[in-house]
């Protein structure tokens, strides 16, 4: 399924585990609930899609865009997110413990009540992004851009 068109496609709860979905465009698809575990999803574009309750675990997301994605309540626990766009994202209530989010784009994302603990935002652009009753406990914001009008 590698650089694939799906563009709006319907997966949700679809099983993909282990698909090679690298290149892929994704945009705007549903994939709620899909299993996505150990799938490779390099320089996938994915930007405005429904990934809420889906399954990543295991899942390589190098280069990946997820702006304006829906990833609520889902669970980034130790992900490796650099240099991802998570421009406008929805990442509400998202487990993201220990995940590295080193020079990724959050302008605007939604963070609101997300699990922090531990994570490294090194050189992360935050500004306008919503932290309201996020978790921030131990998380490196080293070299990030905060803005002076972030929600927090």
């Amino acid at each position: 399924l590698g650089r694939a068109k799906l563009d709006e496609a319907n997966l949700s709860g679809a099983d993909l585990y282990g698909a090679n979905l690298s290149y892929a465009k994704l945009s705007g698809a549903n994939l709620r609930n899909a299993k996505l575990g150990r799938a490779k999803l390099d320089e996938a574009n994915l930007s405005g899609a429904n990934l809420s309750e889906a399954n990543l675990s295991d899942t390589k997301l190098i280069g990946v865009n997820l702006s304006n994605v829906n990833l609520s309540g889902v669970n980034l626990s130790g992900k490796i997110l650099s240099k991802v766009d998570l421009t406008g994202a929805n990442l509400t209530k998202a487990d993201l413990t220990g995940a590295k989010l080193v020079d990724t784009n959050l302008t605007g994302a939604d963070l609101n009540e997300a699990n922090l603990n531990g994570a490294n935002l090194t050189g992360a652009n935050l500004s306008g992004a919503n932290l309201s009753k996020a978790n921030l406990t131990g998380v490196n914001l080293r070299n990030s851009y905060i803005e002076e009008n972030l929600t927090a």
